[in-house]
């Protein structure tokens, strides 16, 4: 047991701990520096810290730097001490004093890490950030050479150039860093301007000195295309790795996925490009054959997706894919080929007959498995449909509904089924259906048959009379086949023979869609805004808003309309179906970096 003497100076001890403390805490510094001596005497690693700042806090710079070279001298490794030193002189407004203690501070370093780290972030802690990268330099050795740690500081000085060189240093000191530079320049760089992220011009230039002065290190070109992806630079893209491939005289590999991403962002020309050379590889090339079908696949989809298509260019289109479908009829990759060849034949040469053939054909071939033969059903009931054989068409959309009736190509096939009553002015027949339809496993799809069942409720009613709507329905089918001036003089007729009809921002969001196609984007600018200003809370008022932004972005190339209009998606419909494609691509167009 101990003396009773020795329990009351302990108890005495802990009060002292206690208001100083809190005598500390509440800035009466004076008051706590007179336990903080008796304290610091007792245990100077533990109230050093608090006794100097509450002795610089009382200006009383003589006794803070005796008890600091006392700690110095015990603690000789703690050379971040001597920054504390400087603070004195330099409250002292002692210049020459401060800067000898800073690089003493440095001098006396021993290369540990700890004590190094220890003394770069005091430096740092009073933003003396070139002292930080001396100490850096300093202690940097070959196997671990502050890279990550001079980028952070210079950072802090703004100076982006210096940061994006250290991180480019650390990716040439080893290739294995490229994820972690990556990710920590994205973040470093920031969104605070269009050109943030990786978006920042200044990193392309850096990389590119490098690439220029050592063309044989791999990774920055890697880091490079990387770049390029992220701003949409394909065509730069393509040029690095073509050169890479040549370079490690690889497959094609690399060039292959590059064509994908081209296809995926609809960048026709450089992923024709991208299949072309791999094409001249030759036919024994790994990649031979899956670049000559998807390079026919490039040229339909950019040959289709123009608003007027040529007919010359519908032709030769024609000529290739047949071409091609001959030399493959023996492969299991034929199938995107014939498919595109029946859409060509439908609806662009107006040969619907010789699209049935070729489906019939792809639908009777043993081999395909039961998924794909419903696709192909699928289609061939929608070109039944634009032929008017409306019991054909409605055969098959019930074969695929009946087989695949829990997945989403056979809710798919009965929402067709659906419109094609719709379409033949069964209104109520086509409601009953959609309603089930509301709760498809398929987010679209069930949106889809929302809108169906909305429109004939909202345009029936109590109202008996269903003529409007019968019009409107047949406009619609119109436009699945192409007869585009017929849609829109059907639809107008609408509003011409029943001024209280209620399927106003139904047609302007129809008509949208119809000049959308023949490439009038104006008049599909007008329509959007209509319903925006005139049907904000009706059926098409989230579509709209959401439409009229990706208009901005692909087709008329204003970025900003783009990406308030892609903001507004956001703030006036945050419950849309739209709201996360919208924050992806307002991102996107602000500069983010999303491949994180």
């Amino acid at each position: 047991m101990l003396a009773p003497g020795i329990n009351l100076q302990a108890q005495k001890n802990q009060n002292a701990d206690k208001l100083a403390l809190q005598y500390f805490e509440q800035k009466e510094f004076e008051k706590a520096n007179t336990f903080f001596e008796d304290l610091f005497d007792q245990n100077p690693d533990t109230w050093y810290s608090y006794y100097y700042k509450s002795l610089l806090a009382v200006k009383d710079y003589s006794k803070a730097e005796k008890i600091t070279k006392k700690q110095l001298k015990a603690n000789k490794f703690n050379s971040y001490l001597y920054v504390y030193l400087g603070r004195i002189y330099k409250a002292q407004n002692e210049p020459k004093k401060e800067k000898e203690a800073y690089q003493k501070a440095i001098k006396e370093l021993v290369p540990m890490q700890a004590y190094i780290q220890s003394l770069a972030n005091t430096f740092v802690e009073d933003e003396l950030y070139d002292y930080a990268i001396e100490t850096y330099n300093k202690a940097k050795t070959s196997d671990y050479p502050y890279f990550y740690e001079r980028a952070e500081i210079y950072k802090r000085k703004n100076d982006l150039k210096a940061m994006i060189n250290e991180y480019l240093d650390a990716l040439e000191f080893r290739d294995t860093e490229l994820i972690t530079v990556q990710t920590n320049l994205q973040n470093s760089l920031g969104y605070d301007d269009e050109e943030g992220g990786i978006k920042n011009p200044l990193l392309k230039q850096e990389l590119q000195k490098r690439i220029q002065k050592s063309p044989e290190k791999t990774v920055l070109s890697e880091f490079l295309i990387f770049i390029q992806k992220q701003q949409k630079d394909f065509d730069g893209a393509f040029v690095q790795s073509r050169a890479l491939d040549k370079r490690l005289k690889e497959d094609g590999h690399r060039v292959f996925e590059l064509a994908r991403i081209c296809v995926s962002n609809q960048i026709w020309d450089v992923a024709k490009r991208c299949y072309e050379y791999i094409i001249e590889k030759g036919s024994g090339n790994l990649y031979y054959d899956a670049a000559s079908i998807d390079i026919l696949n490039v040229e339909y989809l950019s040959v289709t997706q123009k608003p007027l298509p040529a007919q010359e260019e519908l032709l030769l289109l024609e000529a290739n894919l047949n071409k091609a479908k001959d030399k493959y009829q023996n492969s299991s990759m034929k199938a995107q080929i014939i498919k595109n060849l029946a859409s060509l034949e439908a609806y662009y040469l107006n040969r619907p007959g010789t699209a049935v053939i070729l489906l019939q054909d792809l639908i009777g071939e043993s081999g395909a498995d039961a998924t794909a033969k419903a696709e192909y059903k699928t289609m061939l009931a929608d070109i039944y449909l634009i032929k008017g054989e409306i019991w054909e068409a409605s055969l098959l959309y019930s074969q695929v509904e009946k087989d695949f009736k829990y997945e989403a190509i056979g809710q798919e096939a009965k929402f067709k089924n659906a419109k094609l009553s719709f379409y033949a002015g069964d209104f109520k027949w086509a409601k009953t259906q959609a309603d089930v339809l509301k709760g498809a496993t398929s987010k679209l799809i069930a949106n889809d048959a929302l809108d169906l069942s909305l429109i004939i409720t909202d345009a029936i009613g109590v109202d008996t009379n269903d003529l409007p709507l019968k019009l409107f329905a047949s406009a619609e089918l119109m436009i699945l086949q192409h007869k585009y001036d017929q849609a829109v003089a059907r639809m107008d007729s609408i509003n011409q023979l029943f001024n209280t009809n209620t399927l106003g921002d139904d047609i302007y969001y129809k008509k949208a869609q119809i000049y959308q196609k023949l490439g009038k984007y104006e008049q599909v600018e007008a329509m959007y805004k209509n319903i925006i200003e005139f049907f904000p809370d009706e059926l098409y008022g989230d579509d709209a808003q959401f439409k009229l932004a990706e208009l901005y972005e692909k087709f008329l190339m204003d970025k900003e309309k783009a990406k308030t209009a892609y903001q507004e998606v956001l703030t006036k419909y945050p419950g849309s179906i739209y709201v996360v494609e919208a924050r992806k691509r307002y991102r996107e167009l602000r500069g983010d970096n999303l491949s994180n």
